[in-house]
């Protein structure tokens, strides 16, 4: 007898039983141990199941059909390898099978000794931007919400340039949360309720992060949209009462005026 898909037959089983608390080949025994097999399956299959394979970087210019540009790519390989539970090896090994051509080149020509960080430092000193740390501030500080954006994007946008800027040393990391509400109140220039609601003018020293915030925003955005359409579904509704009475009067009118028309025909005539 064996086990579906992992070829463990009775004698294995019997093999995993603990001795203590039960005997050996009882039935209580194998039960506990078919569980404890499959709950060691299964917690294989979530691991291989979490795994994220990066898209193909080869530092290519234009970026070839497939592969990712190197700020996608980028942003994507940092989240792997902050999120990743593996060991250094094996994020090592995730961001060399991701790349080809120039870039591959680059990593292979690293130190043995480099980690998965400095990996993608030598990356991105190589295709990234030139600009430095007080370049990249400068051009945060510039940034404005465009028309009809949305806060919660603007946002995003914001937070994707102020981790350009601390990468690059242009910013301390301890001032991060300050800054991007700071930028958030100057550059939200579509928004100025939405600030108010969430009173981030008198939260500056004592910032939110930026995921407090974000959930913050999109709450607000998502209880705007709501009132907005609970108004025009009363708006829509008093237009229909409104078209109602004039159809209402308009008939009457008709009636008073067939009254009067059969009246003056029923009237003796002199």
């Amino acid at each position: 007898m064996f086990l579906a898909n992992e070829g463990k037959s009775m004698k294995d089983l019997q093999s995993l039983v603990s001795p203590s608390g039960h005997n050996v080949g009882s039935p209580e025994s194998l039960i506990r141990a078919v569980g404890d097999l499959l709950d060691k399956t299964g917690r294989q299959t979530t691991d291989s199941s979490a795994y994220r394979r990066l898209r193909t970087f080869s530092g290519s210019v234009p970026t070839p059909t497939g592969e990712e540009n190197m700020e996608n790519w980028m942003d994507q390989a940092r989240m792997i390898i902050s999120e990743c539970e593996c060991s250094e090896k094996e994020k090592r090994r995730r961001i060399v099978e991701s790349l080809k051509g120039p870039a591959l080149d680059i990593v292979r020509f690293s130190s043995p000794e480099a980690n998965a960080l400095q990996y993608l430092e030598a990356l991105e000193s190589t295709f990234g931007t030139s600009e430095s740390g007080e370049d990249l501030y400068f051009a945060f500080r510039l940034l404005r919400q465009c028309h009809g954006e949305a806060l919660s994007d603007f946002l995003r946008r914001v937070e994707k340039s102020l981790t350009k800027v601390v990468q690059r040393g242009g910013l301390s990391p301890q001032m991060v949360d300050r800054v991007r509400v700071e930028q958030l109140i100057r550059g939200a220039v579509e928004s100025d309720l939405m600030l108010l609601q969430l009173r981030l003018r008198e939260r500056k020293t004592q910032p939110p992060t930026f995921l407090t915030l974000l959930n913050e925003i999109r709450e607000a955005e998502e209880s705007e949209a709501a009132r907005r359409k609970i108004k025009a579904t009363v708006k829509t509704v008093q237009s229909q009462e409104q078209n109602l009475s004039f159809a209402v009067v308009s008939e009457l009118r008709a009636e008073i005026q067939a009254l009067k028309t059969r009246l003056c025909d029923e009237s003796p005539k002199i």
